[in-house]
Formats: structure tokens, sequence, C-alpha cells
């Protein structure tokens, strides 16, 4: 599926960017889980619309089990046959348990059949509570469709019942507690497994070529930034508001607590002469396979002054664009849209893997997960790259599994930046401005670590007092 439609000026940002390396996928070292004992659930279905509108599956979540079991671990997924060059947009029209505690996010299958291959997995927020033995979740009327409204066919849908008018157990819809299988049958080749995880105490992995930089300056200034392979953009061009500038004085670093923290500070007076927007990234293209990983805090409110404006917060990593669909371009994004933009009215994660893109007239190949609620506050952002396949995880949780035909052809730079789309999301002159925080950056050549292995490598490095380490090799 590709990301919805986002005529983006911003691949500009990829002319900071170079590179090179091979990578070879490495071990992770976990066990699988079990389920929790007496953890079960079963999940109903009706279907709401048999038209090609939008597809409407309603379902419910039931506790079969003999414990409790807290929703924040329950995914369920419903598997659809995708329209030929479609994107999607999940929506909650009424949850007994408020549809802000819902997420939906669209996945990929790895082995698609003739009646599925896409997903949209439900998930829910810690807010959604528990269900005790033989409690439901009550009517969770959900819905998605294309992305331009244009029809849809349902009939060649895995999961679609036509028939199910009423709420029953319906096998064709699958569910996961704590990334364990316990309900339904995914389409043949698509059997869920296991979420690997860490047993305790976890170590970190071997030793290996690795950049770490936990963020210790004093100010955009400061040498060391330069001596480490950064640069903090100062040049003009995209992507966002036209006639806005890249402030570097607007990357700033403080401690908080024991930690030294970056944060970017991004700002407007409804101008795009007034608006300020930021950047760090590195100048070398050196990193391809292996781990990314950075802890970063997204905030859905301004700082100061009225809310509203479209602002990106990211994490990612990017090559040049030597050419309109050259097919050794690559990107790997985490973009948080705290206010929307891009077609989406509310907050919005994405994930998306780039092969290419054409920047006139707009054509995109990429692949694309994304998740319709609030992410403020502080995420573990981690992201794999083997031989082949690209896995996101936000929070030790996986969030976007994609295909291998987005893998890179060439090394790339490792970003941070802050910006805004437009400025149609609000329209005063009132100065606002919007922070997006880092904790630290981790990238392991060749090593495709789990969430946990992050955490412990991380631990490890504060606690022998290594504020930054960088012996990944130059790009050959």
């Amino acid at each position: 599926m590709n990301h919805p439609t986002r005529h983006r000026n911003l691949r500009l940002r990829a002319v900071l960017a170079v590179a090179a390396v091979t990578g070879l996928g490495a071990t992770a070292l976990t066990v699988l889980p079990a389920a929790a004992a007496g953890e079960a659930v079963t999940v109903q279905y009706r279907q709401s619309a048999t038209g090609s509108d939008q597809v409407e599956p309603w379902l419910k979540v039931v506790n079969t089990g003999a414990s409790s079991v807290p929703l924040s671990q329950v995914k369920v997924r419903y598997y659809f046959k995708a329209d030929a060059g479609a994107s999607y947009t999940y929506a909650c029209s009424w949850a007994v348990k408020g549809c802000a505690n819902l997420t939906g996010t669209f996945g990929t299958l790895a082995n698609p059949t003739a009646t599925a291959d896409r997903y949209l997995e439900i998930g829910f927020t810690a807010g959604a509570g528990s269900l005790a033995p033989g409690a439901d979740t009550g009517d969770m009327q959900l819905r998605f469709h294309r992305s331009n409204w244009q029809p849809l066919n349902q009939n060649d849908d895995y999961s679609f019942g036509p028939a199910q008018t009423t709420y029953a157990n319906w096998s064709k819809v699958t569910a996961t507690v704590g990334g364990v299988p316990v309900w339904g049958t995914a389409p043949a080749g698509n059997e869920p497994t296991p979420t690997p995880t860490p047993t305790g105490p976890t170590t970190p992995p071997p030793a290996g070529a690795a950049l770490f930089d936990d963020f210790d300056y004093t100010g955009h200034t400061d040498p060391a930034i330069n001596a480490h392979g950064w640069s903090v953009r100062s040049n003009s061009g995209g992507p966002g508001v036209p006639g806005a500038t890249w402030a570097p004085e607007n990357v700033t670093f403080a401690k908080e607590g024991t930690n030294s923290i970056m944060n970017l500070r991004s700002s407007t007076a409804g101008t795009g002469e007034s608006t300020r927007h930021t950047e760090i990234l590195t100048r070398a293209s050196k990193f391809k396979n292996g781990t990314y990983a950075a802890r970063v805090r997204f905030s859905d409110a301004p700082v100061s002054g009225p809310d509203g404006d479209r602002v990106v917060q990211t994490f990612f990593t990017i090559n040049d664009l030597k050419a309109p669909m050259a097919d050794d371009y690559a990107e790997y994004d985490f973009e948080y849209l705290p206010n929307g933009g891009w077609g989406e009215p509310a907050n919005i994660l994405y994930t998306t893997s780039w092969e290419t893109y054409r920047p006139d007239p707009w054509e995109a190949v990429n692949q694309h997960s994304e998740s319709r609620t609030s992410y403020a506050g502080w995420h573990d952002l981690v992201l794999t790259i083997d031989d082949s396949t690209i896995v996101y995880y936000v929070d030790g949780q996986e969030f976007g599994r994609h295909d291998a035909r987005y893998l890179p052809e060439r090394p790339m730079s490792i970003n941070f930046n802050q910006w805004l789309i437009d400025l149609a999301g609000q329209t005063s002159t009132t100065p606002r401005s919007y922070d997006q925080k880092v904790d630290y950056v981790l990238h392991v050549k060749d090593q495709v670590l789990t969430p946990a292995q992050v955490a412990a490598k991380v631990g490890a490095y504060r606690s022998a007092g290594t504020a930054f380490e960088d012996s990944v090799p130059a790009a050959q």
C-alpha cells in the first residue's frame, strides 16, 4: 500500500545526504514467550456494510480465559485484498471503550493470497483498561475506506462475511495477547508467530561497529558537534513552508535529570518569513543494514501561542535522489503529525519505507504503517533492516513490517527534524513554537537487535560513562 498522497517539496532534504556499506542480518538473543496462564480471547464479528463505499467490520473482543486481560496487550487483525494502487484510511465510528482508546494500523502480509494481501490491526491504549474473565469490549464500530473515496471491492476480502449480520465468533479475524496468537486463522502462509520477548536479565549484544550519541553538548556551536560528524542545518530549501528559515540556534541542549537532552524548537507567526524549522543530520551517509534507535519526545501542543499548525516531528534515515524514480533511493521515516496534515484531520504517526519517487508530477513508491492516536510524550523508536525485512517498533511493540522490495541499495545519513507542512492549519499571526526532544541515537551496523537489547546497549554505554562512540566505517 503506497503512502497517502503527500506532494512534498520536502525531498530537498535529501541533498544533504550521501553514502555506502553492505549488511547482514544478525541474531537476536531472545526466546519466545509463553502466554500467561489462563489468558484467552475470542473475537466476534458482524458486518455493517456490504456495498462499495467503505468496509465496516464491527468487532467485540471476549475474554474466554480464567484471568484478567489488559487490552493494551491485545491486537486484532482483519484481513483484506487491496484494490490496485489503493491506500486506505481507518476510522472508528463508535466504541463502548471509546474510539480514543483504539488504534488502527494497516500492514502488508508477507505471503499474499488471492483473498488477502493487507490487514487492519486494531490495538488498544492503556485507557481501554482490562477485561475480566467473561467480559467483552462491547461494540467496536470500525470502518475503513480508500483514501480518495473511490469504490472498493469487499467480496474478495478474506475476513469479510456478507451473511454475518449479527455478532458471532469469527475465526477469519485473528487475535494475539502480548504477541502470542490466541484466536483465529490467518490467510494461508501468514500464521501469526509469537513476538520475540527477552528473558531477564537482558545482556547487550556482541560488540560491533556502532554509532551512539547521548547529545551531551553545550549548544549548536559546540565544536564537538562537528567533530562527531553532525551538521546543524542552516541552508534554505524544503521541506515545508516556502520561505522558511532553518535555524541552527533553535537546536539546543540541556540536562533533564541525569541525561543530556537535545531540543529542536520550530516556530512561526503565520508567514513564511517568520517560520523557523530545525534539523540535525550526520554529514556522512554510511549507514545501511542494522538497527537504528532513538528516544524521542513528541509534543501535541505548542510551548506557547495558539495550537493547530501542521507540524511534522521526525527521526529518519535517507540518501539522495539522483534522478526522478531512481531505484537506488532509500528513506525510512518515523513521522508524527500532532495536528494532522497530508489529508489527515488529527494526530497520526507514520512509519514509511521508500523505494523512490518523482517530484513533478508527483509519484511515490513506498510502503507505510500508521496509527491515528496521540503519541505525545517520550517514545522508544527502533528500526531494523536486514537482507529481507524492514521492521519498525514503538515502545517495544512492533508497529510496522515492510517488504524486501523497499530495502536500501545505498547507505544513508541519520536525521532528526521538525517542520511545518504549510500554514493552513492555524492562520493566526500570533507567534507560537513547538518542541521535539531527543535523548539519544544509536545505530548498530549489520546487527538486528530487539528493543530490549537496544535498551541494554544504551544502558551499557551510560553505565560506562560513554557519551559518544562512532566506530562505523566510512562508506566504501
